[in-house]
C-alpha cells in the first residue's frame, strides 16, 4: 500500500486532535460566560439566544434572567424560606439596636413638620413640653419598633420578594451570576479544559487510523467536528454523572461536581449571600422593590399610632390653632417623612440583622445535607437545557480547526 504522507504527518493527527479538544473546550467555556453583553452587529437575533447574525453574547449572561429564576426557585424550595429566616429576628432586640437613631429621626422630623404646619404655635410651646414629647418618644419607641417588626415578620411575603431581588440583581449585573457559576465550578472547569486534550487525543488515534487508509478531504473537518462535539459532551457528562458513586474495575466513579458537595456548598453560600442576598440588598428591596407600597403602608400605620402618642399633650392646642383636618395632615406628613428617612438610618441594624438571619451558614449546612439528586438540582437545571449549545459550539470550532489542519498540514499530499 502506498503511503501518501510522511510519518510525522500521521503522528501529528492525535496531537492536533488533542489540541482541538483542548482549544474547543476552552473557547466553549469562554463563550459560555463572555462577553457579558452582545458584541457585534445585531442585524438579526432571536430573543434570549446568544448568537446573532454577526455577533455573540455569553450563554449565561444571555440567559441570566431565566437561569437566576430557575436557580432561586430551587434554592428557596430546598434550602430555606424567607418566613423562616425573618422569624429569627427578635423584635425587642431589633428595637434596642434602632432605638437611638429612631429617636434622633423622630426629633428631627417632628420639629421640621411642626415648623411647617404651625410655626407660631410651635415657637410658643414651652421647651419643657417639647422635651416631654422626646421623653414620650423614648418611652414608646421600643413598643413602636417591636410592634412594627413583629407585624413585618408575620407579613414578610407581602413586603419583600426575594426572587425578584435575586433575578433583578443578576440581570442588571450579569457578572454576578457568572461569578456564581465560575466560583462554584472552578475545579470542574479545569477538568473540562484538561479533559479536552485527553479525550481529543484518544479520538485522534482513531482518526489517524482512518486517515491512513482513507484520506478524503472531508475526513479531517468531520473528525474535528466529532472531536469537538464529544470532548465537550464527555466533559460535561463527567461533571454530573454518575449521580451516585459506582464501582468500576476497582475504582469508584462519581460526578466530579457531586464529589465536591461540601466545598461547593460553602462557596455557593458565600457568593450568594455576600454578592446577592446580603442584608443591604434585602432592605433596599423592601424599601424600593415591587412590594414597597405594602411596606410603606404598614410602616405608615404604625408610625401614625406612634405619632398620636407623641403629640397627645399638644393635640388640643394644635387642633384649636390649626383645625382637626390640618392636624391630621401634619401627622400624615410626619409618617411620610419617617418613611422617606428610615432608609438613611436602617444601616444601624445591619450587623444585628446579619447575625440573626445567619443565612450563609443556613444555606451551607442544608446544601451539604442534600442528597446527590437534590444537590445537582440546585445548580444544574439552570443551564442544563443550554448544554447542547456548548456541545454544538465545540463541534463547530473543531470542524474549523479540521479545515485548517487539512490545508496547513496535508495540502501538499
Amino acid at each position: 500500500m502506498e503511503i501518501k504522507y510522511e510519518w510525522w504527518e500521521y503522528f501529528m493527527i492525535p496531537w492536533v486532535a488533542g489540541f482541538v479538544g483542548y482549544v474547543t473546550n476552552v473557547l466553549a467555556l469562554e463563550m459560555t460566560f463572555y462577553p457579558l453583553e452582545f458584541r457585534g452587529i445585531e442585524i438579526f437575533r432571536i430573543k434570549n439566544e446568544p448568537w446573532g447574525l454577526f455577533g455573540w453574547q455569553g450563554i449565561i449572561p444571555t440567559k441570566a434572567e431565566k437561569m437566576a429564576s430557575t436557580c432561586f426557585d430551587l434554592f428557596t424550595q430546598k434550602l430555606f424560606s424567607i418566613e423562616e429566616i425573618f422569624s429569627r429576628l427578635d423584635p425587642v432586640r431589633f428595637s434596642q439596636v434602632m432605638e437611638d437613631s429612631v429617636l434622633l429621626l423622630m426629633d428631627k422630623v417632628i420639629n421640621q413638620v411642626a415648623e411647617e404646619h404651625m410655626p407660631s404655635l410651635w415657637n410658643k410651646i414651652p421647651k419643657e413640653v417639647k422635651d416631654d414629647i422626646i421623653v414620650t418618644a423614648d418611652t414608646e419607641n421600643a413598643a413602636f419598633l417591636a410592634g412594627f417588626m413583629k407585624d413585618m415578620q408575620e407579613h414578610v411575603m407581602d413586603v419583600v420578594n426575594i426572587k425578584h431581588l435575586a433575578v433583578t440583581a443578576c440581570v442588571e449585573n450579569k457578572d454576578l451570576i457568572v461569578k456564581v457559576f465560575q466560583e462554584c465550578g472552578e475545579k470542574e472547569f479545569v477538568f473540562i479544559r484538561q479533559s479536552g486534550f485527553y479525550f481529543g487525543f484518544a479520538f485522534g488515534v482513531i482518526q489517524m487510523g482512518v486517515w491512513f487508509f482513507y484520506d478524503a478531504s472531508w475526513i479531517l473537518p468531520t473528525a474535528g467536528f466529532i472531536v469537538g462535539w464529544f470532548t465537550n459532551y464527555l466533559a460535561l457528562k463527567c461533571i454530573f454523572r454518575p449521580l451516585h458513586p459506582r464501582k468500576f474495575m476497582g475504582y469508584t466513579i462519581h460526578g466530579i461536581f457531586l464529589q465536591r458537595q461540601a466545598e461547593v456548598s460553602e462557596v455557593f453560600a458565600r457568593v450568594i449571600m455576600t454578592e446577592i442576598l446580603h442584608v443591604k440588598a434585602i432592605w433596599d428591596a423592601i424599601f424600593m422593590g415591587p412590594l414597597s407600597v405594602n411596606f410603606n403602608a404598614m410602616l405608615r400605620a404604625h408610625t401614625l399610632v406612634f405619632v398620636e402618642k407623641l403629640v397627645a399633650e399638644i393635640k388640643p392646642l394644635a387642633i384649636a390653632a390649626m383645625g382637626a383636618d390640618r392636624f391630621a395632615r401634619m401627622k400624615e406628613d410626619i409618617a411620610q417623612k419617617v418613611i422617606e428617612n428610615l432608609p438613611t438610618i436602617i444601616d444601624n441594624s445591619y450587623e444585628y440583622t446579619q447575625e440573626a438571619l445567619n443565612m450563609e451558614e443556613t444555606v451551607r449546612i442544608r446544601m451539604q445535607k442534600l442528597t446527590p439528586a437534590e444537590f445537582e438540582g440546585v445548580l444544574h437545571p439552570a443551564f442544563e437545557e443550554d448544554e447542547i449549545q456548548l456541545i454544538l459550539l465545540g463541534g463547530i470550532l473543531g470542524a474549523i480547526v479540521g479545515v485548517i489542519q487539512l490545508y496547513a498540514v496535508f495540502a501538499t499530499g
